[in-house]
């Protein structure tokens, strides 16, 4: 890999202002198992390795388990996710992968019902938060620390 720039040295308040946006996520309502899944999930769709690497390792710290890692990118098939949990990572994915249909009518009313309008509200701005840092280390070529 090429020898790319580091914003947080370069332009240290585009972090400062991207560390207030993780504080304000510290504080929302959404619990621990959430938001693991949200960002191991955007993560993999991204393809952000220093992402998923480091959201899985906190993922098992904080009790997830292997399987259920192993199989996140296919949630739709297994009976491993929760309901609750399947809402959420649709929501997720339609919002990660934005260019296709967004997120459609169907799957915010069903988050709307699930969750109701202050965690979708906290939600929807937790996915662009981790979209926002899987582009910072993609664009940045981030490595996967050994």
């Amino acid at each position: 890999m090429s020898n790319r720039i580091n914003i947080q040295e370069i332009d240290p308040k585009a972090y400062k202002a991207m560390f207030a946006l993780e504080g304000y996520l510290g504080t929302t309502e959404i619990n621990r198992t959430h938001k693991e899944l949200i960002k191991i999930r955007a993560s993999q769709i991204n393809g952000c390795a220093f992402c998923i690497d480091m959201h899985t390792k906190d993922a098992l710290k904080n009790g997830e388990t292997p399987q259920r890692i192993f199989l996140l990118n296919a949630w739709k098939e297994t009976e491993l996710f929760t309901e609750e949990e399947k809402v959420l990572l649709a929501v997720t994915e339609e919002i990660t992968l934005i260019h296709k249909q967004g997120l459609t009518d169907k799957t915010y009313q069903k988050a709307i019902e699930t969750f109701g309008e202050r965690y979708v509200a906290q939600l929807i701005m937790f996915v662009v938060t981790i979209n926002a840092w899987n582009r910072i280390a993609i664009s940045t070529q981030l490595e996967i620390p050994k």
